[in-house]
C-alpha cells in the first residue's frame, strides 16, 4: 500500500471512530463539520469527500462491525447443526453481538449508535438490511422459526420486531453504564446475554391472545 493510500485509510477510519462516538453520544443529527474536527480533519468537507452522505456514512459504521460478528456467528453456527432447541437459535442470534461488543472493550460506542440509528425510519432500514445481507443471520432466523412452527407468521414478525428492539436497547444501556460508570445489571457481557437469551425465549413462546393483522 503507498504511503497516500495509507494516509487516506487513516483519515477514513479517524473519521468512522469520530462519527460512531458522536451519533451514539449527541444523535444523528451531527454535523460534518462536528465529525471532521472529532476526527482532526481541518476541512470541514472530509466527511462527504471520504463517505458522501450521512447514509453511506451510516452504512461504512455498521459495515466496519458486521464482519467481526458474522466470524463470531459463524463459529456458533459451526457448533448447532441442526438443533431443535429453540435457546440454542437464540443463542446464536445474541452472543455474536454481544462478544463483539466486549471484545471492543470500553468506552465502546456501537451499541448505543446502533439504538440512536433504531429511531430513524430510513436509517434503521438500512441496518437491518446490512444484517440480512449475512448469511450466517439468515439462518439463525430459519432455525428460529423451524422451532415456532405453530406461531403465526403475523405474530412471529411481531416477536421478532420486539426481540430486535430488546437487544438493541439493553446493550446500549449497559454500554452507556459502563462508559460512565455506573451500576449495570449483569456483571459480565456473558451475563448480559444470558439475561436477554432468558427473556427471547419466553418472549417466543409466550401464549398468543388475538394474533394482529399485519398492514401490507
Amino acid at each position: 500500500m503507498s504511503v497516500r493510500a495509507k494516509r487516506v485509510s487513516a483519515t477514513r477510519e479517524q473519521i468512522l471512530v469520530a462519527a460512531e462516538r458522536l451519533f451514539a453520544e449527541h444523535g444523528l443529527t451531527v454535523s460534518n463539520r462536528q465529525i471532521s474536527e472529532a476526527a482532526g480533519q481541518g476541512n470541514n468537507f472530509a466527511v462527504g469527500y471520504h463517505f458522501g452522505t450521512k447514509t453511506d456514512l451510516v452504512r461504512a459504521i455498521i459495515h466496519s462491525h458486521q464482519e467481526q460478528i458474522e466470524r463470531h456467528r459463524l463459529r456458533m453456527l459451526g457448533q448447532v447443526a441442526d438443533s431443535s432447541d429453540l435457546r440454542v437459535w437464540a443463542s446464536c442470534l445474541v452472543r455474536p453481538y454481544t462478544e463483539h461488543l466486549a471484545a471492543l472493550g470500553s468506552p465502546s460506542w456501537f451499541a448505543r449508535f446502533g439504538a440512536q440509528v433504531a429511531t430513524d425510519p430510513m436509517l434503521r432500514a438500512i441496518m437491518i438490511d446490512e444484517a440480512l445481507l449475512r448469511p450466517s443471520l439468515l439462518r439463525v432466523i430459519e432455525g428460529l422459526h423451524a422451532c415456532l412452527p405453530a406461531l403465526p407468521e403475523e405474530v412471529r414478525r411481531e416477536r421478532s420486531d420486539m426481540a430486535r428492539l430488546l437487544i438493541e436497547h439493553v446493550c446500549a444501556e449497559r454500554e452507556r453504564a459502563l462508559a460512565e460508570g455506573t451500576g449495570t445489571p449483569r456483571a459480565t457481557w456473558d451475563d448480559t446475554a444470558t439475561g436477554l437469551i432468558d427473556a427471547l425465549v419466553g418472549l417466543w413462546l409466550a401464549p398468543v391472545t388475538n394474533a394482529p393483522v399485519m398492514n401490507a
